[in-house]
C-alpha cells in the first residue's frame, strides 16, 4: 500500500473549499465551529475517554459546557460503562449522527455530493445570503 504524502493531499485539492463547508456544517447542525472541529477529532481516535476529551480541547476556546452539551445533543454516546471495579471510567465514542455529518463533508469535499441550500436560505440576513452565494460557487465547482 502506497503511503499519502502532501502533493496527493494537494492534488485532492481536499482542504480548497473547507470553511466554508466548515460553516454550513455548523449553520445546519448547530453547532459551534469548534465543537465541529472537536468531534472530527475525536472521530479520528475512535473510542475516547473524558480525559482525552479535554486533552482535545486544548486548542480551542474554552467552553465549560461543552461535554455536556455534546453529550446532551447526542453528539457524543456511552460505548461502554463503568461499573466502579473492572472498569473505571466510561468509555465515549461519536454518534452515528456524528459520523453521518463528518463523512457527508468529506463527500462533498471530494465532490461526490453538493451541499444543499434549504436550511440557509430560511433567513433574511447579509450572513445568510453571502453564505449561500458561496455555497452555490462550492456547488458549482466540479474539480474540488
Amino acid at each position: 500500500m502506497r503511503k499519502l504524502t502532501s502533493s496527493d493531499l494537494k492534488d485532492l485539492k481536499l482542504l480548497k473549499h473547507y470553511r466554508i463547508i466548515r460553516k454550513w456544517a455548523c449553520r445546519t447542525c448547530n453547532l459551534k465551529d469548534a465543537d465541529l472541529e472537536l468531534l472530527i477529532y475525536l472521530d479520528a481516535i475512535d473510542h475516547f475517554t473524558k480525559d482525552d476529551f479535554k486533552k482535545g480541547t486544548y486548542s480551542y476556546s474554552w467552553d465549560n459546557r461543552r461535554w455536556n452539551r455534546l453529550l446532551k445533543e447526542g453528539w457524543i454516546v456511552v460505548w461502554r460503562e463503568r461499573n466502579r471495579t473492572t472498569q473505571k471510567y466510561n468509555i465515549y465514542k461519536v454518534s452515528f449522527k456524528c459520523k453521518q455529518l463528518i463523512s457527508r463533508m468529506y463527500r462533498i469535499m471530494l465532490g461526490e455530493e453538493d451541499m444543499p441550500l434549504t436550511k440557509l436560505q430560511s433567513n433574511n440576513s447579509y450572513m445568510y445570503k453571502v453564505t449561500s452565494q458561496a455555497v452555490k460557487y462550492v456547488n458549482q465547482d466540479k474539480k474540488r
